[in-house]
C-alpha cells in the first residue's frame, strides 16, 4: 500500500510543532502522533499500538533514540508488525499519566522514555521505560523484544492472554486514576497539615538535605508544608528540615552557579551530579520557596537564589513578546569539538576542568592575576584534576569565603572581589560554548507556575518583577484563551495552537493571574482568574462524583478520565484548583466556588489523611478551608513600608486583596469584574483617614481597620478577633 493511500505509512513528525516530535521526524520508524488515524490504522491492520512517551530535553530518551529509533532493522520491525506512536508527554500529560499509573503498578517504577504496547483500543499489555537495543543485565533487548510481542500477537492463544492481561490492566488504571470513594470522607481537619509534616520530617535525609538515598528531587510542596507547621507549631525541627534541604540544593550541583536556575534532579544522594536539563516548572515552583524560605528564615541568600533564578528564566526562557518557553535540553556539543556534527554530551555546557577556567580568566578578565583568580574558582566550586563528572567538575560550593581568606591570607572582600571577576569570565567563556537546544513550547499551566513565581517576587523583593509575569500573562491571554468560548488551549509554538486544556493549565494560570492582582492591583487579572474559574467548574468538576477531573468532560475520551491528586514533578492541579476556587469564592460568592472547594477534599478526605506527604498540595488546600486564610484587604494603595514589612513576613495562607480607597471607585470595577455587589473582602473596607488603610481578616472576623501593616499582622498571631 503506498503512502498516498495510507499515510500511517511513513513518518507523519515533521508535520507537528512539538520539537520533541520533530526531533524524531527523520527516524526510519514511521512514527505516528497520538491521533484518531494512527489509532485507526491499527484497528484496520489489526496489529498492536507501540507507543513511546518522552520529552525534548530527556536524557534517556535521547539515548534510545540513537541505539534503536535510528537502526534500519528495528524501524523495519516496527514499521510492519506495529503503529509506532510517539506521543510528547508535555503536550499530552493526559496520555501519559493513564500508562505511566501501569507501569508503575507493574514495575514499581516510571520515568521516560516511557514505552507501552496497547491492543488497537488503546489498552495495554506490556509496559517499561528505557529498554537497550540489546540485554543488558536484568533488562530485555527491545529488539528481540520487538519480536517476541509480534509473534504472540499472531498466536490466537497467547494474543488472547494478552487481550485478557489488557482489559485487567485498563481496569487497574481506572481504579487508581479514575474512581472515587462510594462515601465522601469528610471534613481533613487541622491536624493533618502537622501529620504530613511529621511525615516529612520522619523521611528526611538529615545528613544530606531532602528525601531519599539516591536520586534526589526537589520537593516543594514538601517545603511548603513544613514552613507552614513550623509557623503554627513552632517546632524547630520543621524548619531545620526546610532550611537543610533549600541550603543542600543552593549549594550542590542541581544550582547553576553561574548562571542561575536550577537542573532537574541530581543522581546522586550528596546533590552534586544533576541530570542537567532545565525545566520551566521547576524554577517556577523552587523560585517561589526559596522565597517563602527567606521569610521564614530572614536568610537574604535565599531571595538572591530565588532571583538569580528569575533573571535566568528571563534571559533564557522567554520569548521574546513575553511567554515562557518549556526546557532547556541537557545535552550539548563539547566545547571547542571542532566539528558541527560532534555527537552531544549530557552536560557539556556546564561542566569545568581547571585549564578551561585559567582559559576564561585569561581570554575575559583584565587587571587580575589570572593563577590567583583561577585558583580561587577552582577552590570555591570544588574543580579537581579527577572532576566529579567524567573526569570534569560540575560547579558546587565546595569552600567559604572566610575559609578562603584565611588560606590565602586575605581580605574577605578581596576574595569576593577577585571570584566575581573570574565567575564574570566563566559566564562569559561559557556563552561562547554550543548551547543545549531549547523547546520553545509555551504551554498555558507552566507559565501559570512561573507568572504566580514572579509576581511572588514581585512582593518580596522588587515590585519591577511582576512586569514580566504580566508580560507572560498577556501573551498567554491572546495566543491560547478563547474569550468567546471560554476556552484555554495548552500549547502554543510558532503561530500553532494545539491541544485542549487540562486542569493544570486553568488551575496554575488562575492562580498565576491572582497572584499578579494581589502584587500590583490591577483587576483585570482578577477578572481572568474568574473566568478561568468558572471554566475549571464548568469542564472538569463532577457534581455526581464530587471530584475534579484532569481532562475536559468535553475532551477527547481515552481509557481512562484521570484525576490528578498527588504532586509529582508539579504540584497537584486538583490542589491548586481547590486552594484557587476557595480563595476566589470571597471575590465571588455566587459562583459555587466553595461548594467545588469543599467536595473534592470531603471526597478525598480518607486518601489524604491516610497519606498527606504525597498529597502537599492538597493538605495546603485543605489547611486553608480549615484554618481560613489569611485575608488583607489593603484599600488605597501600598506605602513603601508596607512593602518592606510585606517582603520580609511569612504569612501563611496569605491572600492579596487590593482594592480602591473609595466606594465609587470600587463601583467601577465591580462594573469590569461583573459583580453586582461588592464581595465580602471588599464591602465596606474603605480607606479611612485619606490614607492606605489595611483590614486583617480571617474566619468573617477582623482587625480593626489600621494603617499599620505590622500592626495588622500582629492580629493573626492570635488578637482578639472584631466582627466587622
Amino acid at each position: 500500500m503506498s503512502t498516498e493511500s495510507d499515510p500511517t505509512r511513513r513518518n507523519r513528525l515533521d508535520e507537528e510543532e512539538s520539537p520533541y516530535l520533530r526531533q524524531h521526524a527523520d527516524n526510519p520508524v514511521n512514527w505516528q502522533p497520538w491521533d484518531e488515524q494512527a489509532l485507526a490504522a491499527a484497528t484496520e491492520r489489526d496489529v498492536p499500538i507501540f507507543l513511546s512517551i518522552g520529552y525534548a530535553a530527556c536524557h534517556w530518551c535521547h539515548v534510545m533514540e540513537a541505539e534503536s529509533f535510528q537502526d534500519e532493522e528495528v524501524a523495519e520491525s516496527l514499521n510492519e508488525q506495529f503503529v509506532p506512536v510517539k506521543v510528547d508527554r508535555e503536550e499530552r500529560p493526559d496520555v501519559d499519566s493513564i500508562y505511566m499509573s501501569i507501569c508503575q503498578q507493574v514495575t514499581g517504577r516510571g520515568g521516560w522514555p516511557l514505552n507501552a504496547w496497547l491492543t488497537p483500543d488503546g489498552d495495554p499489555f506490556y509496559v517499561g521505560t528505557y529498554f537497550p537495543k540489546e540485554p543488558q543485565r536484568n533488562a530485555p533487548g527491545f529488539r528481540q523484544l520487538l519480536a517476541d510481542i509480534a509473534e504472540s500477537w499472531a498466536d490466537p492463544e497467547e494474543r488472547a492472554d494478552m487481550e485478557e492481561r489488557a482489559e485487567q490492566w485498563t481496569d487497574a488504571i481506572r481504579g487508581d486514576l479514575e474512581d472515587t470513594p462510594d462515601a465522601p470522607g469528610g471534613e481533613v481537619d487541622a491536624d493533618t497539615l502537622t501529620e504530613a509534616a511529621d511525615a516529612a520530617l520522619r523521611g528526611a535525609d538529615r545528613e544530606f538535605g531532602g528525601w531519599g538515598r539516591g536520586q534526589k528531587f526537589p520537593q516543594p510542596g514538601r517545603l511548603h508544608t513544613l514552613l507552614r507547621a513550623h509557623d503554627r507549631e513552632g517546632r524547630d525541627a520543621y524548619r531545620a528540615v526546610v532550611t537543610e534541604t533549600l541550603d543542600a540544593m543552593a549549594d550542590g550541583g542541581m544550582y547553576d552557579h553561574l548562571g542561575g536556575g536550577f537542573h532537574r534532579y541530581t543522581t546522586d544522594r550528596e546533590w552534586v551530579v544533576p541530570h542537567f536539563e532545565k525545566m520551566c516548572y521547576d524554577n517556577a515552583e523552587l523560585a517561589r520557596v526559596y522565597l517563602a524560605g527567606y521569610q521564614a528564615t530572614g536568610a537574604e541568600r535565599y531571595r538572591d537564589v530565588a532571583t538569580g533564578t528569575l533573571a535566568f528564566v528571563e534571559r533564557e526562557l522567554t520569548h521574546p513578546e513575553g511567554g515562557f518557553y518549556s526546557t532547556l535540553d541537557a545535552q550539548s556539543a563539547p566545547p571547542k569539538a571542532g566539528d558541527d556534527e560532534a555527537e552531544p554530551e549530557e552536560g557539556a555546557f556546564y561542566v569545568w576542568t581547571r585549564g578551561q577556567v585559567r582559559e576564561a580568566v585569561e581570554t575575559h578578565a583584565d587587571d587580575v592575576d589570572a593563577d590567583l583568580a583561577t585558583d580561587l574558582f577552582c577552590d570555591r566550586y570544588g574543580i579537581t584534576p579527577d572532576g566529579n563528572f567524567e573526569g570534569r567538575t560540575v560547579l558546587t560550593l565546595a569552600a567559604s569565603i572566610p575559609d578562603m581568606a584565611a588560606e590565602y591570607d586575605r581580605p574577605e572582600h578581596e576574595v569576593e572581589g577577585i571570584l566575581e571577576v573570574a565567575e564574570s569570565a566563566a559566564l562569559a567563556a561559557r556563552e561562547d560554548r554550543p548551547r543545549p537546544a531549547r523547546d520553545e513550547k509555551v504551554l498555558a499551566g507552566w507559565n501559570g507556575l512561573m507568572i504566580s513565581a514572579f509576581a511572588e517576587a514581585a512582593v518580596v523583593d522588587d515590585e519591577s518583577w511582576a512586569g514580566t509575569g504580566a508580560a507572560a500573562l498577556s501573551f498567554v491571554r491572546a495566543h491560547l484563551w478563547d474569550a468567546d468560548a471560554g476556552r484555554l488551549s495548552r500549547r502554543y509554538k510558532d503561530g500553532d495552537v494545539a491541544v485542549r486544556g487540562y486542569l493544570e493549565d486553568y488551575a496554575f494560570l488562575a492562580r498565576g493571574a491572582f497572584d499578579l492582582y494581589g502584587a500590583t492591583g490591577d483587576h483585570d487579572h482578577l477578572a481572568f482568574a474568574l473566568a478561568l474559574a468558572r471554566a475549571i467548574e464548568a469542564e472538569f468538576w463532577d457534581d455526581d462524583e464530587r471530584t475534579l477531573y484532569f481532562t475536559p468532560q468535553s475532551g477527547e475520551s481515552l481509557v481512562a478520565r484521570p484525576q490528578e491528586l498527588t504532586d509529582t514533578s508539579t504540584p497537584s492541579s486538583a490542589g491548586v484548583a481547590v486552594e484557587l476556587l476557595a480563595t476566589l469564592a470571597r471575590f465571588s460568592e455566587d459562583d459555587g466556588f466553595a461548594a467545588v472547594a469543599e467536595g473534592v477534599v470531603e471526597t478525598h478526605a480518607a486518601r489524604i489523611e491516610s497519606d498527606p506527604v504525597q498529597h502537599p498540595s492538597l493538605v495546603l488546600a485543605a489547611d486553608t478551608l480549615a484554618s481560613g486564610a489569611s485575608e488583607l484587604t489593603l484599600a488605597g494603595g501600598r506605602p513603601d513600608e508596607w512593602r518592606e514589612t510585606l517582603a520580609t513576613t511569612y504569612v501563611p495562607r496569605r491572600v492579596l486583596a487590593p482594592r480602591p480607597a473609595t466606594d465609587d471607585e470600587l463601583d467601577a470595577w465591580l462594573d469590569a469584574l461583573e459583580l453586582d455587589s461588592a464581595p465580602s473582602i471588599w464591602a465596606g473596607r474603605e480607606a479611612r483617614d485619606g490614607r492606605p488603610t489595611v483590614y486583617a481578616c480571617q474566619n468573617r472576623a477582623c482587625s480593626p481597620p489600621t494603617h499599620d501593616l505590622a500592626e495588622a499582622l500582629e492580629w493573626f498571631a492570635g488578637e482578639d478577633p472584631t466582627p466587622i
